[in-house]
């Protein structure tokens, strides 16, 4: 059985062949809060001991130049300064000032996945994939991070290229076909150690287990492989015991972006360049993923042909950039030495410049949605007759607001390079995110949040003010009916203690009963003061708004 509307990959077909292929997974997942914790967490201190496989990655931006690569320089230079103190902090000589500067960053490395087996369908051949690197990357004062995973493979066929792109990054199946094989998902993926030995594998045909986990806490079940890749953090629904708890941020799909080598790219056909772009399965040639009429404009909306002109028409390294909501593709001519280039070709350029270029624009909407999450998690634990529950919300909303406003002058920009590839694949990235869009919304959500506690705080103030104006103003005829005990008109100086006792009772006690009494009834007295004071009303309808005040009361 196969997925509906997915033809299989014909044998023998005359498919081009990817030279070299590689594939970088850029997978947000939201942080929830520790036990405890205060308005900034470091999540990742959580991590270590005998048993993580997380080491923390000390790059090569470090006092030891000799593992500093032209690469890296060219990488570094490829951003505006204010991204570079983003990405890579600060250098400082002042050893009072050790750390200063530093980036925002934490990246954890594992090291015990060397290599993935991937197969794609039942009846498909199974691709084994090196392994360059299992990342965790951390944002400081950010609660979300990014497992990063790269792989790559050489000579594949290019219709199995599309069907890994289509099927291999998915957190969780979104239906079964009959026969119990989850739908669009790999059907077996395993990870291997530096020895073969299966480390973990792919669990999407266990259909039971999936919907029981939604159905018990309506949440999404994360797929064994994925999930085994993330430890020590675990899911927040899952009962496991685990400091750093996880959560889904979006939907199963994770973003990629792909780089492919082949052997003559104008070539390709126009189904071919959808199909690679788009991250769409495999189909026959010449036939398009979707409807004609969609993809009249498929140019002009992801393709970035800067570089490419299927006629050679100009002087630089012919290559072609194709950017979607979902994915960044690169492709190029594996011929041509200055994009195959690991130092400071094209596929230096897709690991480093372009791999940070996306990982931004995905942190910023990631760091959105967390914002968002956070403030519909506030007003819904809100409960105006719970005293407690309204000083947690004032606390959270100004938490949130706090960070945000760090989150605004720390990660938001809009240019990151003033290379021109570059700040347009940044520019296009985040417009098919929406991210300034979801921007607006959130900032105009903490905003009202805001001016929800700001009004909530005067009206205390007020109503405060008001009770103590009345109090005030009441307590003038207790002040002047108390006032002869000052006097001499009861020369009790000469009684003894207890007759001095009780004369100070006999005042004292009405005293306090009129001060409770105006507070109690301070609002319907500031009713009534407003009313003595308009000249316009006859005494006896002041005197009767009071009377009502008092019925209504009752």
């Amino acid at each position: 059985m196969t997925d509906p509307m997915i033809p299989p990959v014909e044998p023998g077909s005359t498919s081009p062949i990817a030279r070299q292929f590689r594939e970088i997974l850029i997978w947000p997942v939201q942080l929830m809060p520790l036990p405890g914790g205060g308005a900034i967490q470091n999540h990742w201190e959580k991590l270590g001991g005998d048993n993580c496989a997380w080491t923390e990655l000390t790059d090569e931006f470090t006092a030891d130049c000799q593992e500093f690569k032209e690469r890296h320089y060219v990488e570094f230079v490829a951003f505006m300064p204010h991204v570079q103190r983003f990405l890579y902090g600060e250098g400082t000589t002042d050893p009072k000032r050790a750390g200063y500067g530093a980036s925002p960053i934490k990246v954890y490395r594992r090291k015990d996945v060397a290599q993935a087996r991937v197969q794609g369908r039942a009846d498909g051949p199974v691709i084994g994939f090196e392994i360059a690197h299992v990342d965790l990357y951390f944002f400081y004062d950010i609660d979300v991070a990014f497992l990063v995973i790269e792989l790559y493979a050489d000579d594949l066929p290019l219709a199995e290229v599309q069907d890994v792109l289509f099927r291999f990054g998915r957190a969780y199946p979104t239906s079964w076909n009959p026969d119990g094989s989850a739908v669009y998902c790999c059907h077996k993926i395993e990870w291997l150690g530096h020895d073969g030995t299966v480390l973990a594998a792919s669990d999407y045909e266990r259909r039971a287990q999936y919907m029981e986990f939604v159905c018990t806490n309506k949440a999404p079940y994360i797929a064994a492989h994925w999930a085994y890749l993330l430890r020590p953090m675990v899911l927040h629904h899952s009962g496991e015991a685990g400091a750093i708890r996880y959560r889904q941020l979006e939907y199963q799909r994770m973003p990629l972006l792909a780089y492919l080598a082949v052997d003559d790219p104008a070539s390709l056909s126009r189904s071919d360049w959808m199909r690679i772009g788009l991250a769409s399965p495999p189909g026959p040639p010449g036939q398009l993923p979707f409807s004609r009429r969609f993809m009249a404009d498929f140019e002009a909306r992801f393709c970035y042909d800067r570089f490419w002109d299927e006629l050679g028409g100009h002087d630089g390294t012919p290559l072609r950039i194709i950017c979607s909501r979902h994915s960044v593709t690169i492709v190029g001519n594996v011929a041509d030495p200055h994009y195959t280039d690991p130092e400071v070709g094209g596929l230096s350029l897709f690991r480093h410049q372009y791999f940070l270029i996306g990982l931004i624009a995905h942190l910023h909407r990631a760091a959105l949605l967390m914002f968002s999450d956070r403030l519909v998690t506030a007003i819904s634990d809100l409960d105006v007759s719970d005293v407690d529950s309204i000083k947690r919300f004032k606390r959270d909303i100004r938490r949130i607001r706090e960070n945000f406003l760090r989150f605004t002058h720390r990660y938001w920009f809009h240019e990151v390079s003033n290379q021109l590839a570059a700040a347009d694949l940044f520019r296009r990235t985040s417009d098919h995110l929406d991210t300034d869009r979801l921007f607006e919304e959130v900032r105009a959500e903490v905003e009202d949040m805001s001016n929800y506690l700001d009004s909530d705080s005067q009206r205390r103030q007020s109503n405060s003010v008001l009770r103590l104006t009345v109090v005030t103003i009441f307590g003038l005829v207790g002040t002047l009916a108390t006032g002869f005990l000052g006097m001499n008109l009861i020369a009790a100086a000469d009684e003894p203690i207890w007759m001095q006792v009780f004369y100070f009772l006999i005042v004292f006690l009405p005293t306090v009963w009129l001060i409770l009494f105006t507070i109690m009834k301070s609002r319907k007295l500031s009713d009534f003061l407003e009313s003595l004071s308009d000249e316009r009303l006859p005494i006896r309808h002041k005197f009767a708004g009071l009377l009502r005040n008092k019925d209504k009361a009752g």
